[in-house]
């Protein structure tokens, strides 16, 4: 795949930015410019409003089915064309081909999941006991959102947010991160393939994210904003989001923990890890950040998992047979390092990798710490790259409590073969996810999201499509 769709889509419309610019999107691999991509202004912007709120009545007066046999053709093109949409994501954002044929299908199902929730937007009639007025209550499309995708998952964070608003009966904006515009230009071609009106669906990639953010937020005809992302831009986004008062659907930062009990099943437990872990080269709000193991499996917990690790082949991620390929730029590849070298000064030891290669590339090598201290970076901050750092516990309050001790919330994992103690232990824990005997908690039909400063509302599942709807109450008597 060479050729990339790479303009603003505004009105159903490819096009320049109003002022001519561009940025380079660069590939991960060899650092080599995979294209220039234009990049929005504030007239843009302007132009792309103008856009959703002509579209609006169109879009929000089709038939709920109407709507979910375009979001189910959308699922069928976007099947037809995985190995098309994987290329284009290793290309962008520098994953193994396995990894990115993963992250095309899971993004696919989302079109299929909402297509089928956009004819369930329940609304119920009652009888007012007092009154004996009826209490008829139904939901409406909240109205234009703006939708705001992350770099890490470039077609997934699109789709999952796109097609609830869609299902909904919303037209949206979507600003992509710059460092991976391409996959969403291609996902706004194949909507118009499928059959979405001109003006429901607009692309803005830019490098000025705070003036579109800005102009976009401020309008009065927005109403939801969803953005994944960390979490401090997240809380600007929210004093933004307070000036119209608009919904806010924020999925931010995580510092996951994973938990390895003394009755676990040591192979299922590695096996859970490098999952949780390694999904996309650990560069994932939901990857575990802590592992904390029980003292009496420790050392054969780690070890297997270190060989686990090792194992992993790295490389050109369009090659067969590469597990990991490149972070996705210069400052993720050197946080990750410097994590690790903070670490081992302060008295971690390296059971596998850890060693910064040389040459093109922002590659760093799957690594597992030991003995990692309390005062190490990792612990605290989002390590977001391949890298295990393994504590140990005997207590398992203590456990719990040291879990929780983050202001993040997103998900965390526990392993034990004991159901009933697995069940006490995950509800004790402050996270609106966990993965219970699981690795991987992501799934277009359940409610994706965190407590504390992880974020707010949800996405996915039923809960996905209510945060594009507005509920109404019409009281009335016959």
């Amino acid at each position: 795949m060479t050729d990339f769709k790479n303009q603003l889509y505004i009105n159903g419309a490819w096009r320049d930015s109003a002022s001519g610019a561009v940025f380079d999107v660069i590939n991960p691999f060899d650092e080599s410019v995979l294209s220039q991509c234009a990049s929005a202004e504030v007239a843009d912007a302007q132009d792309a409003l103008t856009a959703a709120a002509n579209a609006a009545p169109v879009w929000r007066g089709m038939t709920p089915r109407q709507r979910s046999v375009i979001l189910r053709k959308a699922f069928d093109l976007m099947t037809a064309r995985l190995p098309e949409f994987a290329e284009l994501i290793t290309l962008e954002n520098g994953k193994a081909k396995t990894d990115a044929m993963g992250e095309a299908t899971y993004a696919a199902e989302f079109f299929r999941w909402f297509s089928e929730e956009a004819v369930r937007a329940d609304g119920n009639l009652t009888m007012a006991p007092a009154s004996g007025a009826r209490i008829l209550v139904h939901q409406k499309p909240a109205g234009i959102a703006y939708l705001i995708t992350p770099w890490n998952y470039p077609a997934a964070m699109g789709t999952r947010k796109i097609a609830p608003a869609l299902a909904a009966g919303c037209t949206v904006i979507v600003k992509p991160a710059s460092e991976t515009p391409l996959s969403l230009l291609a996902l706004a071609a194949l909507l118009e393939e499928a059959g979405v009106p001109a003006g429901v669906v607009n692309i803005l990639p830019s490098q000025k994210p705070a003036e579109i953010s800005e102009v976009i937020m401020n309008d009065p005809r927005v109403r939801v904003v969803s953005f994944t992302g960390s979490t401090g831009v997240g809380r600007n986004l929210l004093k933004l989001a307070a000036n119209q008062v608009l919904t806010p659907a924020m999925e931010l930062g995580g510092n996951a923990p994973l938990l390895v009990l003394h009755d676990a099943d040591i192979d299922v437990a590695v096996e859970g890890a490098m999952l949780a872990k390694m999904r996309n080269m650990g560069e994932a709000c939901t990857a575990a950040n802590r592992l904390y193991v029980h003292a009496s499996i420790a050392t054969e917990f780690t070890e297997k998992l270190s060989a686990a690790m090792g194992k992993l082949t790295v490389g050109n991620g369009l090659e067969a047979g590469i597990d990991v390929g490149p972070l996705v730029n210069a400052a993720t590849r050197d946080k990750v390092s410097s994590f690790v070298c903070d670490a081992v000064e302060k008295g971690a030891k390296i059971e596998v990798g850890g060693v910064l290669p040389t040459g093109p590339g922002y590659f760093y090598p799957p690594t597992v710490l030991s003995n990692v201290p309390d005062n190490a970076l990792c612990l605290d901050d989002e390590i977001f790259g391949p890298v295990a750092a393994i504590q140990t516990f005997t207590d398992e309050q203590a456990i719990i409590a040291k879990a929780n001790d983050t202001e993040y919330g997103l998900v965390a994992y526990v392993f034990t073969e004991d159901l009933k103690r697995g069940l006490h232990i995950s509800e004790q824990l402050e996270f609106g996810m966990v993965g219970l005997n699981r690795g991987l908690v992501s799934d277009p039909a359940a409610p994706f999201g965190g407590v504390k400063q992880s974020g707010l509302g949800r996405e996915g599942g039923h809960e996905g499509l209510m945060e594009f709807m507005e509920t109404q109450y019409i009281s009335t008597v016959w």
